[in-house]
């Protein structure tokens, strides 16, 4: 190479390495900018802080919602995971205890003190506020990603971020990132970059036919910092009607009663509505009807009864107040006998005193 064109070589090699300088920085941008959009469940959890969600389970409490907060008290930096007091309000029942929550994902670890009374609510977490774990532990995907994976079912559906949407909800208004599927119908998870679990969730069991029930579905209440207030238990005096899903959820069952408070002394007259899993009025059942009080005391134990049109009604006089437990349990429908399969929900009702004013 000539000397006079040396000093056009080096500009070529300035300009090669300038070049060279910005692809690697935007590189490093345009990575910084995806992980700044990643989430994951447990993103954005700080010590002192806690949640409290409304859940509602299919397989917990026969779907019937409580509310759960979790206190994130401290990190145990030896065993990477968050020291959190849980607190579970199941209709004025109250149920303590502490998970302990992998910093990974925000899984409650074989080491959490819990009594087997919350066994079935850790269950519930699990399958509901940290599910989404399974598509997005730590360091999580991008909110903005075309695709975070498949449903593990047969014909599994695609799962991913479909939008942007503001909501409200009883802790305030949020902008979230909707994750959505379709099988059958829509379902849908509210997803705010800041909380470490999802701020609303609607989503349906996968069946074949009829109205699918809900799996699961949540949103939060409150947030805040400092611990939060232990909550009493008081139990809550139940109003009907109240429909619940039989275990199998091939059908559900509405229990409704008159008067409205069920008090000692006082007839009250039950009406029970049976319904298919699409909540249709279902005629030809055959059912018994058996009510419990304290210490399993059978108060009314009725097998064979009919309900011709898909309702049926009960008459039932209680001698003393307190806690009573009514099973509705489908024995036939049609005249085809159940056989072994048990349909039945458990109503847990309390009945007052005959001086009592509650409406």
């Amino acid at each position: 190479m000539s000397k006079d064109n040396l000093p056009y070589f080096s500009k070529i090699v300035k300009l090669v390495v300038i070049m060279s300088v910005l692809v690697i920085l935007s590189s490093g941008f345009g990575r910084l900018a995806a992980a700044d959009n990643n989430w994951y469940v447990g993103q954005g959890v700080k010590a002192n802080m806690y949640v409290t969600y409304k859940i509602q389970s299919h397989d917990t409490n026969q779907g019937q919602p409580f509310t759960m907060t979790i206190y994130f008290k401290e990190f145990n930096s030896t065993g990477h995971y968050w020291v959190a007091p849980v607190y579970v309000n199941d209709q004025g029942a109250i149920i303590n205890g502490t998970f302990h929550l992998s910093d990974l994902d925000l899984t409650a670890l074989g080491s959490s003190q819990i009594p087997p009374s919350m066994s079935p609510y850790r269950s519930a977490y699990e399958s509901s506020l940290q599910w989404l774990a399974a598509f997005v532990a730590k360091p999580g995907q991008s909110l903005s990603a075309a695709y975070w994976g498949k449903i593990a079912s047969i014909g599994g559906p695609p799962i991913s971020p479909t939008g942007q949407e503001k909501i409200s909800v009883p802790a305030g208004s949020f902008d979230t990132t909707v994750i959505a599927w379709h099988k059958g119908v829509d379902n849908k998870i509210w997803i705010n970059k800041d909380m470490p679990y999802p701020v609303k969730a609607q989503t349906f069991a996968d069946v074949t036919a009829g109205n699918p029930p809900v799996l699961y579905q949540f949103e939060l209440l409150s947030t805040g910092q400092g611990q939060p207030p232990v909550p009493k238990s008081q139990p809550e005096i139940p109003k009907p009607p109240i429909t619940l899903q039989t275990g199998r959820g091939t059908y559900y069952i509405e229990l409704l009663w008159q008067p409205p408070s069920i008090k000692s002394g006082t007839p009250t007259q039950f009406g029970i509505l049976f319904m298919d899993s699409s909540q249709t009025t279902v005629p030809g059942v055959s059912y018994s009807f058996k009510v419990t009080g304290l210490n399993n005391s059978v108060l009314e134990d009725l097998h064979d009864q009919k309900a011709l049109d898909g309702t049926g009604t009960q008459t039932v006089k209680f001698d003393k107040p307190g806690p009573v437990d009514v099973v509705v349990s489908v024995d036939g429908v049609q005249g085809q006998n159940l056989g072994d399969f048990v349909e039945r929900s458990d109503f847990n009702l309390i009945v007052v005193p005959s001086g009592n004013t509650t409406k």
